[in-house]
């Protein structure tokens, strides 16, 4: 047998059981409920609104999020591959080359972080009197 209680669909009327109801009293139908769509139609329009959100705010703001850490992540990738090229270039002067003589590596790896910086600067654009 069926253990669950009943629930009663019918509207709630004013004056108890068995009462015809008159044109103040529609039930549901008053109150605009009688249509069964509107559960489907309401749910619809808060799947809209959290889509139209989320394509115009939180869309952005992610895509933005992941260039700032991407951007980070390579940013120190680049440093610490610069640095341990640097080491590496310094002892392989000090220890093949220039056999213990540590300021030799140290002035030629010197000379070409200096040419290297020379390089940049002569490429870098001059500032317009606009830009200033």
């Amino acid at each position: 047998m069926n253990d669950r209680p009943t629930v009663d669909t019918e509207p709630p009327s004013r004056d108890g059981p068995g009462r015809e109801p008159t044109g103040d009293d529609r039930g549901w139908a008053g109150l605009g409920l009688a249509d069964s769509q509107w559960p489907a139609k309401a749910a619809d329009a808060v799947d809209v609104v959290v889509a139209t959100v989320n394509d115009r705010a939180i869309r952005p703001i992610i895509l933005a999020a992941r260039a700032i850490v991407f951007g980070i992540i390579v940013v120190v990738l680049l440093v610490l591959v610069s640095v341990l090229f640097s080491i590496a270039v310094l002892r392989i002067l000090d220890v093949y080359v220039f056999a213990q003589r540590v300021w030799a590596s140290y002035l030629v790896l010197g000379a070409l972080f200096t040419g290297g910086g020379l390089v940049a600067w002569s490429r870098r654009k001059a500032k317009t009197r606009s830009d200033r």
